[in-house]
């Protein structure tokens, strides 16, 4: 991707499955309000669980968190958390607004919603800076989809959560393998590292 030097569109993307409930109410609960991305969230579960997750985090939260409705234009300062059951898919309209999309599409690797589909959705949308984000969980989703972000994107900081603070470590290992992660650190210092690359 040739970035756009007088571009300042960010996007934030997060991916968690064993524990990630704590783990994103520890991260989002730290987002300032006026913070100057939208977030996109994979947290895997089942349908109908994932709308009161966004319900709760948005009650305790300063910015927006809510579930992802096909066809709705993301804005700066909103979390959304992918539709239990429907993968999220980001895509880039003529104005380069960032429009949602939930399909039903067959599960990837076992999941669905599915980290490695939201990123690789990711990895097609041009002058956006890109946050990845890849926090504990079970087995190994995410990794692919932080490879293709990583060859398609020349602005693509990748962060996993430290073993040291995941339920379980799963996830971020296997994105660590990659050799792609620029930055491991604990739970408690992720919101400190997505600040720091906002800026």
């Amino acid at each position: 991707m040739k970035h756009n030097k007088n571009s300042n569109n960010k996007i934030i993307c997060i991916g968690t499955s064993t524990g990630g409930p704590r783990a994103l109410q520890e991260i989002l609960s730290k987002m300032p309000k006026e913070i100057n991305a939208p977030i996109v969230i994979v947290q895997h579960m089942p349908q109908g669980f994932t709308k009161s997750l966004a319900n709760r985090l948005n009650s305790i939260c300063a910015i927006h968190v809510k579930e992802a409705e096909h066809g709705e234009i993301l804005k700066c300062g909103t979390a959304y958390i992918a539709q239990g059951g429907k993968h999220f898919v980001v895509q880039s309209d003529r104005t380069n607004n960032l429009i949602a999309h939930l399909t039903e599409t067959e599960p990837v690797s076992g999941h669905r919603p599915s980290v490695n589909v939201l990123f690789e959705s990711l990895s097609t949308i041009q002058n956006y800076d890109k946050i990845a984000v890849i926090l504990t969980g079970m087995g190994a989703d995410g990794s692919a989809g932080l490879i293709k972000l990583k060859e398609k994107s020349d602005r693509c900081i990748a962060i996993a959560e430290s073993e040291e603070t995941c339920i379980v470590f799963g996830m971020p290992k296997a994105a660590i393998a990659t050799n792609l992660v620029d930055i491991v650190c604990r739970l408690d210092e992720i919101p400190k590292m997505i600040k720091k690359f906002m800026n």
